[in-house]
């Protein structure tokens, strides 16, 4: 009885040792993996702030912007005093030509206006604009292998 006792000890200190060294190799290799080209968590900006001198017809026309992997995924109307049948003309004409498209295309990006719909559209894009140029501004800026900038530059700080 002693040694079918003690044969349970042992199974049980080997299934304790094994999660341990599973739950340790998880916890080691687990960011390398994401960092190997898995998706990042989106990167998401609001404009109500940063654009809250633009407006539409009737009012101002903020939205929210996801960015994942330096694309633009999504991106959402917020409340607004817009008509909604002209507002949703406008968000499908103007939302569809940036999902997709990285935030230095969407940058350079001539949107089209919605017919009928021009001051939705317009304020639509200058939101959807500021937003990005927000998102570029405060993203870590790349560099090459010296540690300069694609102006030649020494790495920009973060701090001021």
């Amino acid at each position: 009885m002693k040694e079918k006792n003690q044969t349970i000890i042992d199974m049980t200190k080997f299934k304790f040792a094994f999660f341990a060294v599973a739950i340790i190799a998880a916890a080691v290799f687990a960011p390398n993996a994401l960092a190997k080209g898995k998706t990042s968590a989106p990167q998401v900006i609001y404009t109500g702030e940063i654009a809250k001198k633009v407006v539409g017809y009737n009012g101002t026309t903020p939205v929210s912007i996801s960015i994942t992997d330096g694309r633009i995924t999504s991106i959402t109307a917020l409340d607004n005093k817009e008509t909604p049948s002209y507002f949703n003309r406008a968000k499908e004409k103007v939302f569809k030509q940036f999902i997709g498209k990285t935030v230095d295309e969407a940058l350079n990006l001539k949107a089209d206006v919605a017919t009928g719909a021009t001051y939705s559209s317009d304020a639509l894009i200058k939101n959807i604009k500021m937003g990005l140029q927000q998102a570029k501004d405060n993203s870590p800026k790349q560099t090459n292998k010296k540690g300069k900038n694609k102006k030649g530059k020494g790495k920009r700080s973060m701090t001021k």
